[in-house]
């Protein structure tokens, strides 16, 4: 059986800034996204019965259709019926690292994988631009993850522009277990108490979103600064999060107490994380936050900003 082994890494937001109303009933962001070295690992292989088949080693993880990983592949069948008629259904095994419903796309880049593996498994010869008009269809994340590294994400997250990203650059980042925040509630809640300062015609909603392209946290990035990067990060979504999530709030005063170039929830949370100069400065700060929160239930990683996306192992 012919077969591949991917990496699938997360991501984080150095940026996230929510716009206003799109009409298809999602929000007009800008963001910037970053790949960071924590990834989980797919295997994919092709078999004899037609069929998708999916299991994980989490039992956190649905492996029903309503994960985006067999959603991505079902996507593959209906998108390629020949090649699926042709090469047969596939087996896939997902080796969960990140952390659940984190805010960190886990999902959205396990999915990633799998359209990535598919098109080498059904010898499609997908463009990386292919590969990310088929992943917006199913998740506003998954464009992103496909090639991953370093982008300006704008629309409501699909619409890409990369950048140079930062090098050796770490991250501390901490997520309680137990804790998750609902994506939807979070940007539901946004709209509720600030849609008033949403911009509303169309020309604005561009202009608004394509100003983050000239703007400082992308010039300090353009410019290798990691520490000016820190000043600049900002999340609409803390708004919202940190006052209803005591727990989130705490992981990122407690991280503001070390010598770190900065801190931020990323995405809708609950995961947050601390910006360091080093590998050794992030070790220390993980091993400053075991002390202060001994709690089981608080995982610690230390990882680096990466320039890549899927990998193909």
């Amino acid at each position: 059986m012919r077969s591949y082994t991917l990496t699938a890494p997360a991501k984080i937001n150095l940026y996230l800034e929510i716009i206003g109303d799109r009409p298809d009933g999602y929000h007009e962001l800008a963001m910037i996204m970053q790949s960071i070295g924590l990834a989980d690992q797919i295997e994919i292989e092709a078999n004899d019965v037609q069929l998708i088949r999916f299991r994980c080693d989490s039992k956190e993880v649905p492996v029903d259709r309503s994960n985006l990983v067999y959603r991505a592949a079902d996507l593959m069948v209906q998108e390629f019926p020949d090649s699926f008629a042709t090469y047969g259904g596939v087996d896939i095994t997902l080796h969960k690292h990140i952390p659940v419903a984190a805010g960190l796309a886990g999902g959205s880049t396990d999915a990633a994988a799998v359209l990535v593996g598919i098109d080498l498994l059904w010898k499609l010869g997908l463009t990386k631009l292919e590969l990310e008009e088929l992943a917006a269809k199913i998740g506003s994340d998954i464009p992103f993850c496909i090639g991953g590294g370093t982008a300006i994400a704008t629309g409501r997250g699909e619409i890409l522009s990369p950048l140079l990203g930062l090098h050796n650059t770490y991250i501390v980042l901490a997520k309680y277990r137990s804790l998750e925040v609902s994506t939807p509630w979070a940007y539901k809640t946004y709209r509720s108490l600030y849609s008033d300062s949403y911009v509303t015609d169309k020309e604005s909603l561009s202009a608004r979103a394509n100003a983050v392209h000239s703007g400082e946290i992308v010039k300090a990035i353009s410019h290798q600064n990691a520490s000016e990067v820190a000043q600049k990060m900002h999340n609409d979504l803390e708004k919202v999060v940190l006052p209803e999530y005591p727990q989130v709030l705490q992981l990122k005063e407690s991280f503001a107490k070390y010598d770190i170039l900065g801190t931020m929830m990323s995405g809708s949370g609950p995961s947050v994380f601390a910006l360091c100069d080093s590998k050794d400065k992030a070790e220390e700060v993980k091993l400053h936050m075991r002390n202060e929160i001994p709690s089981d239930d608080l995982e610690l990683f230390v990882t680096q900003l990466i320039n890549y996306g899927i990998q193909v192992r």
